[in-house]
């Protein structure tokens, strides 16, 4: 479809409102179904949550670092009759992360099981008969909350009802870290197999124990990195919604999508310009969509009041820095661990306080790309994950002395030196998520992933307020995570209609 003519396009149109992975994916998906798309992003460049910045020679991704279903990617090439190898080079992560422990305590984690039973043997070796149970009911869980039905729409309660008597069966009513703790009775393997819902914004100690299936996802498809960073991977995804015919636009925000007969209608962009369409998919905020986005139109399920109720997830500071040096005994993903982990979750996700101490993600790509820095340079993104605006912390006031604690606690840890090599230096904090991102209360990953915010009571892929409106991105089914969001558009393929039906019937 290169060559598609534009001006004589008579397919129905679709307008995409962000353009993170969820809207790129939503885009791609509906122009292989004859869709004419457009889409709509804020920012100066696509990619959302996965924006990459550039300063001063060295390139950072914003957000997500690794890819752990590719053949979600791979299905949107295969969608455009191309093979993803010959436009993006993955390289799969052997081991996929290191953790250190605050004792200095260093683990592997890999898909190499006879690697992972030797580090548990090393650790902890009276767990090994409670891993060999672990690993069986991840694959377990994954088969049915992931195989079966994350791109299942769940708009219907039959299609909830359906999936009850596996929740009950699989214990997904308890949480990842009670669930984990009936396998293991060593700490540092709870925390290290426990600590994965953090990673789509979620309390291991609240979410639902399907998120115990992220350890099979992992296993079964590796942990990958995209060489070039997440950029190269949007920049593949913008390649694939203009072979269909679809539309970019940047730095354009929009206002209000509007509504006409009962259906959406369209949407009116900041500045006053109206673009008009068949049907309206938002990649946006699901909070910012309904609240803000559709505030001229009164809503049923989702209103001001439910939103404002809804328990939003976590937020993130991220520090991203490039040294004028290579610290090579530092591993590509590496978590560094803080003393305490319950009482920490605790403190960011029910008492909401901005604790001294921390656990950290250090994420050194240079350590397999070194062209995202200068020569003999490193360039690094750490994350400390932390309360919401809820807190009423004071960014402004306190974003400096957190990154100055961050700093010495690298410093003490796997960065020896690390504030004498410094040459360039940014952060990332909730009130950018807010401001930037127009995620409420400056959530990281939208709405946190408890059991009653999950599947049929996530606000739905089909918009329960507005026909015509459908959701994707983080906020909706099947969640956060770039498989999630991937995920989210595929579920488009079942609930709008391919495009050449609209035009037999106009």
């Amino acid at each position: 479809m290169d060559g598609i003519d534009l001006h004589h396009d008579t397919r129905p149109h679709a307008i995409v409102i962000g353009a993170g992975f969820g809207g790129l994916a939503a885009a791609i998906r509906l122009g292989a179904r004859g869709w004419r798309v457009t889409v709509l992003e804020k920012l100066d460049a696509p990619g959302g949550r996965a924006y990459v910045y550039r300063q001063d020679g060295f390139t950072f991704d914003a957000g997500p670092t690794i890819i752990t279903a590719p053949y979600l990617l791979e299905e949107l090439w295969t969608l455009a009759g191309r093979r993803m190898s010959d436009h993006l080079d993955l390289r799969a992560m052997n081991p996929f992360y290191r953790i250190r422990f605050d004792d200095g305590t260093v683990m592997n984690c890999s898909a190499d099981l006879a690697a992972t039973r030797a580090e548990i043997a090393r650790i902890a070796p009276e767990d090994l008969p409670g891993f060999e149970r672990f690993i069986a009911d991840s694959e377990k869980i994954f088969e049915v909350a992931f195989a079966k039905l994350a791109d299942q729409p769940f708009h219907q309660l039959s299609t909830l009802l359906r999936a009850v008597p596996d929740m009950l069966r699989l214990q997904g009513y308890r949480t990842v870290y009670s669930k984990v703790s009936d396998y293991f009775s060593n700490d540092k393997l709870r925390i290290a197999f426990s600590f994965h819902p953090l990673l789509i914004g979620g309390n291991p100690l609240n979410t639902t124990a399907y998120y115990c299936l992220i350890a099979h996802l992992e296993r079964l498809h590796g942990v990958h990195y995209a060489m070039g960073g997440m950029g190269a991977v949007v920049n593949g995804l913008v390649d694939l919604i203009h072979h269909f015919g679809g539309r970019l636009r940047t730095g354009v925000e929009v206002e209000q999508i509007t509504v006409r007969d009962g259906r959406a209608s369209g949407v009116r962009l900041a500045g006053g310009e109206t673009l008009s369409a068949d049907i309206v998919v938002s990649n946006a905020d699901v909070g910012w969509t309904y609240t803000k986005l559709l505030s001229e139109h009164k809503r049923r399920r989702w209103t001001d009041a439910k939103v404002a109720r809804a328990n939003s997830s976590m937020s993130l500071f991220v520090w991203y820095f490039g040294t004028n040096r290579r610290f090579d005994d530092v591993y590509h993903h590496t978590m560094v661990l803080g003393p305490r982990y319950q009482e920490l979750l605790t403190d960011i996700f029910e008492r909401k306080v901005l604790s001294d101490d921390f656990s950290l993600y250090l994420h050194r790509p240079t350590a397999t790309d070194p062209s995202l820095a200068p020569p003999g340079c490193d360039s690094f993104y750490v994350l400390s994950p932390v309360p919401h605006l809820g807190s009423g912390t004071d960014w402004a006031r306190h974003a400096e002395p957190y990154r100055a604690a961050i700093e010495k606690r690298l410093e003490e840890t796997v960065l020896p030196g690390l504030g004498a090599s410094l040459v360039t230096s940014r952060v990332l904090t909730p009130q950018d998520f807010r401001d930037r991102l127009l995620s409420v209360q400056g959530a990281a990953f939208s709405l946190e992933p408890q059991l009653f915010q999950s599947a049929w009571f996530r606000p739905h892929n089909v918009s329960e307020d507005l026909p015509g409106l459908f959701l994707v991105g983080a906020g909706t089914h099947p969640g956060a995570g770039v498989p999630g969001v991937v995920s989210s558009a595929r579920i488009l393929d079942q609930v709008v209609p391919h495009g050449s039906t609209l035009v037999k019937a106009r």
